[in-house]
């Protein structure tokens, strides 16, 4: 599947790389069109990760409304935000205020991304999701289908697109230096560092717990199937990551993170072929360590391309790649190496913001390609990405992590997912979002929603 891939050009003298690149100072930020204008805003999902997405988009607009499930994090929240209407279920909230909302963050659990983001949307507005960008390939597919058809700006949480350092890797990258990248490897310290999960844990609970006053457990638990409550931090709150019904595990917290900069840079698309190594296997949660092989095809006049994801313990021991490939590189808790018929591009950072190239012999000396691709000003990663959003929503360049590419990103990585889950080697043919050779795996590409909980926009992948 062809992708767009939108850059923001202006011309500039190229530079030496030096060993390490970190962000750069200069501003490339282009036209701020209708700098003075300010959309009225809505947060869904104001706790955690959201607190910061609600302030920063808060920051350049008016804070119309926030929603939680999490009254006591709701509260909270309208302090800061004190004109804000505030509610429980962004359904209310999107129905009842959609008129004086332009714009929407969602910063949920992976399992509600895809139904919020849709329903706003649908209504024609401007959407900031966090990483992952959906639960599954259908959500991933429909995301990225309503935002070409609504024409509205959008932006995955993926702060690191934002970084200097990864812009100048894309750009060397796609310069050829390393020549053409035929292994990508990227490896993470997940899972069993920040929430539970197979080994230690492979089952729900059992015991009957009262909901606490304050959350709202319908909502919480949205299109995914019902279960009771479990306790604090069984599910709600953050540990959920670890559980199939709500998480997509070490995949969906890091991937769309720790594979992005390889994933732009060697313009890869969709797989062709899945396959994967793991722990055991249950119906409830993770396992504790897996290797996922992905195989792109040709595209773009670039060679077929392999890339391997480690993850997790195995024997006591981290997953992790073949030491010979890192140059005597201690492997760092995040990092990825891209391989080239030249040479290799080492990053140890999770956003792939810095890096170095080996042999180093080669390229002591080397200077870069000219800049293609905009820089961000003197803002945080996180302020930037809010910024280049609702820039994009005034009319504005497209963000650099819009939902094509996001949408991608996210639906490449997370079919190693199913075939952890099926323990099978996939064929898959992107083009009709399907397992040539186990079809049985088809299952897993999506999920029926809980009644009361749509997927507005899922009509339109059929007309497509």
């Amino acid at each position: 599947m062809n992708l767009q891939r939108r850059t923001f050009l202006k011309q500039t003298a190229a530079i030496g790389i030096g060993a390490f690149v970190a962000n750069s100072a200069r501003i490339l930020v282009g036209d701020e069109t209708s700098a003075n204008e300010k959309l009225n805003i809505a947060s869904i999902g104001v706790g955690g990760k959201g607190g910061s997405d609600c302030s920063h988009a808060g920051a350049l607009g008016n804070m119309v409304a926030i929603c939680d499930i999490d009254e006591n994090t709701l509260n909270s929240k309208g302090n800061e935000f004190k004109d804000a209407r505030k509610y429980f279920d962004f359904r209310a909230m999107l129905t009842e205020m959609g008129d004086k909302i332009d714009a929407v963050t969602v910063s949920t659990p992976d399992h509600t991304h895809a139904a919020a983001a849709a329903m706003a949307m649908n209504m024609g507005k401007h959407v900031y999701c966090q990483k992952p960008l959906a639960w599954s390939v259908l959500e991933c597919r429909v995301l990225r289908k309503l935002a070409k058809e609504k024409k509205v700006s959008t932006q995955m949480g993926n702060q690191g697109s934002a970084e200097s350092g990864l812009r100048r890797a894309v750009e060397i990258i796609q310069a050829g230096v390393i020549g053409n990248v035929t292994e990508i490897h990227v490896w993470t310290d997940r899972p069993g560092k920040y929430w539970p999960q197979a080994p230690n844990v492979v089952s729900r609970p059992t015991k009957t717990i009262e909901v606490p006053k304050h959350v709202h457990w319908d909502e919480w638990l949205g299109p995914a199937p019902f279960r009771p409550y479990g306790g604090n931090r069984v599910y709600h709150a953050f540990a959920w990551r670890g559980w199939w019904d709500f998480g997509t595990g070490a995949l969906g917290d890091m991937a769309c993170h720790t594979a992005n900069m390889a994933f732009r840079a060697a313009k890869l698309g969709l797989p062709a072929h899945i396959s994967a190594e793991s722990g055991i296997v249950n119906p409830e949660t993770f396992c504790g360590w897996a290797k996922i092989t992905y195989e792109f095809p040709s595209r773009e006049g670039l060679p077929p391309c392999k890339l391997t994801w480690y993850e997790g313990n195995k024997d006591g021991q981290r997953v992790l790649p073949d030491p010979k490939l890192l140059y005597g590189q201690t492997p760092p808790g995040s990092g990825l190496l891209l391989v080239g018929e030249k040479g290799t591009l080492y990053s140890p950072n999770d956003y792939g913001a810095s890096y170095k190239l080996y042999p180093e012999e080669n390229y002591r000396d080397y200077k870069g390609p000219e800049e293609t691709i905009a820089r961000k000003d003197d803002r945080s990663t996180d302020e930037w990405m809010k910024f280049e959003w609702l820039r994009g929503a005034k009319g504005g360049p497209a963000p650099y992590s819009n939902f094509e590419i996001a949408g991608a990103l996210t639906e490449s990585m997370i079919l190693g997912n199913i075939a952890v889950r099926t323990g099978r080697a996939l064929d898959y043919d992107a083009e009709k979002m399907a397992f040539t050779n186990q079809p049985e795996a088809d299952q897993f590409l999506s999920r029926p929603y809980r009644e009361g909980w749509a997927l507005h926009g899922e009509e339109l992948l059929k007309r497509s």
